[in-house]
């Protein structure tokens, strides 16, 4: 949260290390280094813009960066809601105000719980997985019967250092419960969707 206050909004160069998958990590840009790369940010809009979700679910909004940017698509298409959730009081305290200052938060159900204790009704047409490392597959598996057979999962840092998130999504895949295609973007980003009722 520091590096973000002092930033102020500004792009800075992503400073992630180079890996195999993607060698110049500078060629992108951040916020900081827990919000998703900029670059991540258009595309999760130009989803949003594409797909025409009625649900998006998102764990783990740290400053509210990425939920308001998958807002912005909801507002260009007129419909739909996300819902979102952050753990920790003082990040949901901040995420509280960024929504707020958007003018967005008709779009933006943001709750101060668990990733694995939010609740949701109706089918998850786009999940975007950004929470704690350590729980992104057990969230996968958790919500995968609400996620829509045409639905689109995101597993966002899928990089292959540290590697955690990538493993996970390739351990889904190779279990038969979804097919992954995996960005080489410097946090990584792993794309799925579930193969159950795939037509």
């Amino acid at each position: 949260m520091l590096q973000a206050e002092r930033a102020k909004g500004a792009l800075l160069p992503e400073y992630h290390r180079a890996t195999l998958e993607c060698p110049n990590p500078s060629r992108w840009h951040m916020y900081d280094s827990m919000t998703a790369e900029a670059e991540v940010l258009e595309f999760l809009r130009t989803l949003v813009t594409t797909l025409k979700p009625n649900l998006i679910v998102e764990t783990g909004a740290f400053l509210g960066v990425s939920t308001v940017w998958m807002a912005e698509g909801l507002r260009e298409n007129g419909f739909g809601r996300i819902v979102s959730c952050e753990l920790d009081p003082v990040v949901f305290a901040k995420a509280q105000e960024k929504i707020a200052a958007s003018g967005l938060g008709d779009w933006i159900d943001l709750r101060n719980v668990s990733s694995l204790d939010l609740e949701t009704s109706g089918q998850i047409d786009l999940f975007f997985s950004d929470s704690d490392l350590e729980v992104r597959e057990q969230e996968v598996r958790q919500y995968l019967p609400k996620i829509s057979s045409t639905g689109l999962i995101l597993m966002h840092d899928a990089s292959s250092h540290p590697g955690i998130v990538r493993e996970s999504a390739l351990r889904l895949e190779a279990e038969g419960l979804i097919s992954v295609v995996l960005l080489p973007t410097p946090r990584g980003l792993a794309i799925a969707q579930k193969r159950e009722g795939r037509k």
